[in-house]
């Protein structure tokens, strides 16, 4: 199938003035989407802790994580978000996906509605 990659307006979750549109890479491997750090910056969205995730060299480290304001297809919600380091590609991970109630056609490699459970 390829890479994925969607536009999506990302903002601060209490100043959505402030935003910037970029392209985010769909990664259903992520579970939390990750933004650069300089970006996260430019948007004043501040750290709230860290957590410790699993890297592709199987190695853990520390990343700093936040929240922002993520829309995508004109569905938007605010999602936890990794603050990576500068020059990194940007993520749209799966938790993301599934607050904005999406997911990835596997088929089609296009974002589509995800069959939302309450039960």
């Amino acid at each position: 199938m390829g890479y994925v990659k969607v536009k999506a307006k990302v903002s601060n979750p209490l100043k959505r003035e402030k935003y910037l549109e970029l392209e985010l890479l769909v990664d259903t491997g992520a579970i939390y989407s990750a933004l650069p750090e300089d970006i996260l910056n430019k948007l004043e969205i501040k750290p709230m802790g860290k957590r410790s995730f699993k890297v592709a060299s199987g190695e853990l480290k520390e990343y700093k994580v936040g929240e922002a304001f993520i829309e995508v297809q004109g569905i938007g919600a605010t999602s936890l978000v990794v603050f990576l380091p500068k020059n990194s590609i940007p993520l749209l991970g799966v938790t993301t996906l599934e607050l904005l109630g999406l997911q990835l056609d596997p088929v089609t490699g296009k974002l589509k509605p995800l069959e939302l459970l309450l039960i």
